[in-house]
């Protein structure tokens, strides 16, 4: 397989963490790595190939004239690699819109593909992920790109999560199907027609609610951006507080503390199993190349699940198979 482009610079913790990722990926799960950046602020890279590039695109740039005016930054340099054929995927923690941009403008959009849409699995405690989608590339929708979205978290969650039949949902504030405002309503209209589930293969269960997220009721979710990025970090946060809480909790006094270090091996397991290190980062679907997008802060552990996660992706052909599926629409 040709090597996964990892942007080097991108991220709050680049490039130490990132590095560290990108070498645990290479000697532990001897998955190809080319990094890309500044090699003289890389430090030890155990001999992976390097990109060079001059430039960075910081955290708060604006990504449309970052991506046109940096040229030479790491993350075009990365898109720019795939787009070639030098790199088989990309996978960055930086700028977010940066990386859309990038990825959209250097590998181009697949046909049939109106937009892309960020998808972002969904922890289910003692189950499979939940596909959300948009997680957030685009905050106003069109009811029509809400189809295309269902038919590429079919295709995620197939190859990802060996979900033979995806049971799909529309997120909206209730389950019936007159619940909603005038876009929602709109796009369960369009949903509800059987064409695109048949030729999808998959189950459209109409209408799901916030709370049905972390469940195995649905397997993807569909939304707009706006929503579905408001959603995952409402997710992220809650779980986050409710995992500190629990912390707390166990360390109140010596008794908590006993019963605490008889738990530690269930616990530590329920906090791997719900820490966003542990997903890997996001899919960007619908550009003609594997674009993997980490959460800023991501650690050594969240870019090497990255790298292995976007290897994965490449390994099954999940962007020929977006590409199929559209056409059957």
């Amino acid at each position: 397989m040709l090597p996964i482009a990892v942007d080097a610079m991108g991220g709050d913790n680049a490039p130490c963490e990132i590095v560290a990722g990108a070498k645990r990926a290479a000697l532990d799960l001897g998955i190809p790595v080319v990094l890309v950046g500044r090699s003289a602020e890389l430090g030890d890279t155990e001999n992976l190939a390097v990109i060079e590039a001059s430039e960075v695109i910081a955290m708060d740039a604006d990504p449309g004239s970052s991506v046109r005016r940096m040229r030479d930054s790491s993350l075009v340099r990365a898109a720019t690699a795939v787009r070639d054929g030098s790199a088989s995927a990309m996978v960055s923690a930086g700028n977010t819109g940066a990386t859309m941009a990038s990825a959209l403008l250097r590998m181009g959009r697949i046909r049939g593909i109106n937009r892309p849409a960020i998808a972002i699995p969904v922890p289910v405690p003692g189950g499979t992920h939940t596909t959300l989608l948009d997680a957030g590339a685009n905050a106003e929708c069109r009811p029509e790109w809400l189809v295309e979205f269902a038919q590429m978290g079919c295709v995620y969650a197939r190859d990802r999560f060996r979900i033979d039949r995806p049971k799909v949902g529309l997120l909206s504030i209730g389950e019936e199907a007159g619940k909603g405002n005038k876009f929602v309503k709109d796009c369960f209209e369009r949903l509800n027609e059987s064409a695109w589930a048949e030729s999808s293969g998959a189950e459209w269960i109409g209408n799901v609610e916030g709370r049905d997220v972390m469940t195995d009721h649905v397997d993807v979710v569909v939304t707009d951006g706006f929503t579905g990025n408001v959603t995952l970090k409402t997710l992220e946060g809650a779980m986050s507080a409710l995992l500190g809480r629990l912390l707390a909790a166990i360390d109140t006094d010596d008794r908590t503390r006993r019963a605490g270090e008889m738990l530690a091996g269930p616990l530590d397991a329920m906090v791997a199993e719900l820490h966003p290190d542990s997903t890997g980062g996001a899919l960007l679907l619908g550009v003609k190349g594997v674009c993997v997008i980490s959460h800023g802060s991501s650690s050594a552990d969240a870019i090497a699940n990255a790298i292995r996660i976007a290897a994965e992706m490449v390994n099954v052909n999940m962007v020929e198979h977006l590409s199929a599926a559209v056409r059957k629409k």
